[in-house]
């Protein structure tokens, strides 16, 4: 590391780019946001001078990647050297296939998987050359699972996937040590839910289980300091991939009975509500979005994670208690 820590965010002023800036700021890192909206990308370099470190804000389209790369500039001239590179920024759009635009489908991919590549692509020119950084691909349980009414939005992450172990495996062919990580979420309680555009006349909201930003902005920082290639974030996302490799055709035929009332909440969607895909929605929006009172303040999978040695000696205490269990079993058998 260098010896101010800078790590570099797109999609910082809300949900859980908002959430991983003020949580590496808290770990003592300087910050440097990227993002449209001028109000949320202002409280995010207040959140981050609130925990007493520096914070560069820069107005950033990341679909641009001539943006992208300005943006990493300022930062490095303003922050210094940047160490970790978090690719976070998303849009998405509700919708049936047959109801989306050529146009729709194209902002989503520039946005969410050319934005991630221009993102990779500006780290990669500054730490290639100093053998050292980390690349933090903020992913999704729909990169292996899609879902109804999300298409475009899956397909991106899906792309991102296939990007990243791309890049991971030529990374490692050329011996360099700029370390590559792509961290899967499961639902999350964040604005995207109250912008993305939408067109339906229910209130979307996130599959169940819902956990907070903050899990997710746990695991990125978490991700940014290890070695993992990859990190699974909430139960919900490794019971999916195992039903997925195992049951896919059960899958689809599930998600074609509940995929679609599962996104929505009873109540109707508001009739002046603004999205995000071309503009950003004016103000400053946080973290959080209005799911607060159903969501999950931890997950039982990041912590195991994050404690290897302590699930080590659970797991050898469970295995020692099993092993004394059989034995005297055993003994009693034989008398």
């Amino acid at each position: 590391m260098s010896q101010r820590r800078v790590v570099a965010i797109t999609g910082a002023s809300a949900g859980v780019g908002r959430a991983a800036a003020r949580a590496f700021a808290a770990d003592g890192w300087d910050v440097g946001l990227m993002a449209r909206g001028e109000d949320g990308l202002a409280g995010a370099r207040r959140d981050v001078e609130q925990e007493g470190r520096l914070g560069l804000d820069v107005v950033t389209d990341v679909a641009d990647p001539e943006a992208v790369e300005e943006a990493a500039e300022q930062i490095e001239r303003g922050l210094g050297p940047i160490d970790v590179w978090v690719n976070n920024a998303m849009v998405t759009v509700m919708s049936e296939i047959v109801d989306m635009t050529p146009d729709e489908f194209r902002r989503v991919t520039e946005v969410n998987y050319l934005g991630t590549v221009h993102g990779t692509l500006a780290a990669l020119r500054r730490m290639v050359p100093r053998d050292h950084g980390t690349i933090v691909q903020v992913g999704s349980v729909l990169a292996y699972r899609a879902i109804p009414l999300q298409s475009a939005y899956c397909a991106t992450k899906f792309a991102v996937r296939g990007f990243t172990d791309s890049l991971r495996s030529e990374l490692l062919h050329g011996g360099s040590k700029v370390h590559l990580t792509m961290v899967q979420m499961p639902a999350l309680n964040t604005p995207q839910f109250g912008w993305s555009r939408c067109r339906f006349d229910r209130q979307p909201q996130p599959v169940p289980p819902i956990y907070q930003p903050e899990v997710a902005a746990d695991a990125i920082v978490f991700a940014a300091k290890s070695d993992r290639r990859e990190l699974w974030v909430g139960g919900q996302a490794a019971v999916t991939m195992f039903l997925n490799k195992w049951a896919p055709g059960g899958g689809d035929r599930y998600l074609a009975e509940h995929g679609y009332d599962d996104q929505f909440l009873d109540q109707p969607i508001a009739p002046d509500r603004q999205d995000n895909l071309y503009e950003p929605v004016p103000g400053d929006h946080g973290a959080h979005g209005i799911f607060g009172d159903r969501a999950k303040d931890d997950s039982a999978e990041l912590w195991v994670a994050e404690h290897p040695a302590w699930t080590a000696a659970a797991a050898g205490g469970i295995l020692a208690l099993l092993g004394g269990a059989l034995a005297w079993a055993g003994r009693s058998a034989g008398r």
